[in-house]
């Protein structure tokens, strides 16, 4: 029989799967959220704060417009809606310009809920991104977002395509 190493075995996943920038940012992506949602769910406001900025960024949108900028289910937007709606932090009000359709607005109590939500988000985003220079978390962003946006410009491929 041979001899037991006494090496305690490696940690964490193969070498051939830390090499995947792919495999990374799905892991990373799971290290953030949990970060971010343990700080925003201290405020007891989850995920509003994609929706607050939209809102306070953009101005006045529909409900299908903010959907679609944060790819968010027509169900789940609704529901998230009414719940913002009901704690002040959003208005719903007839958009002049199409009466069928609803502006949503964000109100002063909402604006309000987004300052406090954007310094528990920047604190999420020192915890993740603790161990770079401000130069490297500066790059890392760039380098981001010209990944979304190249593949947000062309349509993904079919789920059963072979490249």
């Amino acid at each position: 029989m041979p001899a037991r190493s006494t090496e305690a075995p490696p940690s964490g996943p193969p070498e051939r799967l830390s090499r995947l920038p792919s495999w990374l940012i799905n892991h990373l992506t799971g290290r953030a959220n949990r970060l971010v949602a343990a700080r925003l769910g201290r405020a007891g406001l989850r995920t509003d704060y994609a929706l607050l900025a939209s809102l306070q960024e953009f101005g006045p949108l529909s409900q299908a417009e903010l959907g679609r900028r944060l790819a968010i289910d027509r169900s789940d937007m609704v529901a998230w809606l009414n719940r913002l709606e009901g704690q002040g932090l959003i208005r719903r009000a007839p958009n002049p310009d199409d009466r069928r359709r609803n502006a949503i607005t964000i109100t002063a109590a909402g604006t309000r809920a987004l300052d406090r939500l954007e310094k528990l988000v920047e604190e999420a985003q020192d915890d993740l991104l603790e161990p770079l220079s401000a130069a490297q978390r500066a790059e890392l962003v760039t380098l981001l977002q010209q990944l979304l946006d190249f593949h947000h410009q062309r349509p993904p491929p079919p789920a059963d395509s072979k490249r």
